[in-house]
């Protein structure tokens, strides 16, 4: 790898295309260098990962809306939309909306934390559906995924979006238009376009995860998604993009960043290196934000010591800096302590997240978000009684870049009415790749099969998994078989109609 210095340049300095980060970036897409087989394995993974998580939510409200949008675009050829049949097409940039909304419904695919948050599954489905249309293979796929991954974890490790109130998918528009590039063995100076294009459409402000937070949390990566379609798409036509997007006098880093004397690292792979930063990424075992999946491990460890949840005084969780003003009472938002609150305001409180992982010993994708189970009397008073702290070596080992040192969890003590504590601490959780079980094919597997049981059938089912597990393999053309049908009645029901149906 390669460390880049990004800064930002007056424009009389007339910084060269070479030289700027975009470009540096769609070289890596532009780079045919072959695909690591490890890393083929754990791309699999993660198709079959989102998949799982787009069956559990296929009803939801959102899910519903956004397939509905997209449904009112169909083209041929097209691509696929989840819950329908292989012969129901789409047109591309709308089948990215409505499964990357299916896929983050639920908060529960994949996630890598570094300078900055990420879910980089959310890079799946554009690339999925561009390769659909474009009649791409497997092999083509793997590629386009593998970049994807590698541009979005590579950024995250060297920017810091949050610091400056901006959304994450800030970094999936750009990583999503290189990835397409990839597949589609475009030229750099087309893959240069589309990412910095991709950058300009996608800056949003963290409001989308702050205070109330409704759907738009899932919808906004899949809108990143979309944009990057649309943005590869029209530089295909032979238009340009601001640039240099990054560097800009009134770029990025200048005028939404740390400012024009702003210096940041950014690591690339150098020429004919493999893109390997899927393998830095990890999955969720539970639906929930990634910093709550080892307090959840936690929590279930701890209950049986507590015993009387009842004599439960007060709870402090002691953690990252991260993990205390995102999902912790750091953040100051009077919504993570309300039992009416949305799933999506629950699933960004730990306290709520922790008090019901004690009571309950786990954690389940939908019960525990019912507004019944959140309106428990007794969960509420127990909420009320958890707080957290930023404890700087937590922080510390939250960015640390020493896999013996990282940390994604936080050290919990429980006083009891008696005066009495129990004190207890995980770095990580069960499922991560240095966890105390990391998920590997058998558990993906699992969480398909588990989050899709009764919702697809059993022949589906099969169908799906011996289509993931070959995607490597699949012929041009076939790409339409990484989709799995419901019947109509699992559909849900979205609103009566919209500006694209209307009548």
């Amino acid at each position: 790898m390669k460390m880049h210095e990004v800064r930002t340049y007056k424009s009389a300095e007339q910084l060269a295309r070479e030289d700027q980060l975009a470009w540096k970036m769609a070289e890596v897409a532009a780079d045919p260098v072959a695909v690591d087989a490890d890393v083929t394995e754990m791309i699999i993974n993660r198709v079959i990962d989102n998949a799982a998580v787009a069956a559990a939510s296929v009803a939801r409200r959102p899910v519903a809306s956004a397939r509905a949008q997209a449904l009112c675009h169909p083209f041929a050829p097209g691509a696929t939309v989840f819950g329908m049949g292989d012969g129901t097409r789409v047109s591309p940039e709308w089948a990215a909306w409505a499964n990357g909304t299916a896929v983050r419904e639920l908060d529960f695919h994949d996630t890598f934390l570094a300078a900055e948050y990420s879910h980089p599954g959310d890079n799946i489905p554009p690339i999925l559906a561009v390769a659909q249309h474009c009649g791409l293979s497997g092999a083509d796929l793997v590629r386009g995924l593998a970049t994807g991954y590698e541009i979005q974890v590579d950024l995250v490790k060297g920017i810091c979006l949050h610091e400056h109130k901006i959304d994450h998918i800030a970094h999936l528009g750009p990583s999503a238009a290189a990835g397409i590039g990839a597949a589609l063995k475009l030229p750099t100076e087309v893959i240069y376009q589309a990412i910095q294009q991709a950058l300009h459409v996608t800056t949003t402000t963290r409001q989308s995860r702050k205070g109330e937070i409704s759907s738009w949390k899932a919808f906004a990566p899949a809108f990143a998604g979309k944009m990057a379609v649309e943005a590869v798409d029209r530089v295909m036509r032979g238009e340009g993009a601001p640039s240099p997007a990054w560097e800009g006098e009134d770029g990025f880093i200048a005028r939404i960043l740390s400012g024009p004397e702003a210096v940041y690292h950014v690591p690339l792979p150098g020429k004919g290196e493999p893109k390997r930063a899927i393998l830095d990424t990890y999955t969720k075992e539970h639906s929930a934000e990634y910093q709550s999946q080892a307090l959840i491990d936690l929590a279930r460890r701890m209950g049986p010591l507590i015993g009387d949840l009842s004599r439960v005084k007060s709870i402090l969780i002691e953690t990252s800096h991260h993990t205390h003003y995102v999902i912790g009472t750091g953040a100051g938002d009077p919504q993570k302590m309300d039992p009416k609150a949305s799933r999506e305001t629950l699933d960004h409180s730990i306290m709520y997240i922790f008090a019901v992982a004690l009571e309950d010993g786990g954690w389940h994708h939908e019960k525990s978000y019912a507004p019944e189970r959140a309106g428990r009397p007794e969960t509420v008073a127990l909420w009320h009684k958890i707080s957290t702290a930023e404890d700087p070596d937590w922080t510390r080992r939250y960015h640390s870049r020493d896999p013996k040192e990282k940390a994604f969890g936080g050290r919990v003590t429980v006083t009891l009415d008696d005066g009495s504590k129990i004190v207890d601490e995980l770095a990580l959780a069960d499922a991560h790749p240095d966890g105390a079980r990391p998920f590997v094919r058998e558990h993906y597997v699992g969480k398909f099969l588990s989050l899709s049981e009764g919702v697809l059938t059993g022949a589906e089912q099969q169908r799906f998994l011996a289509a993931a597990q070959g995607l490597a393999d699949l012929g041009a053309g076939d790409l339409g078989q990484l989709n799995f049908a419901v019947d109509a009645d699992k559909l849900g029901t979205p609103r009566p109609h919209g500006i694209f149906d209307w009548s």
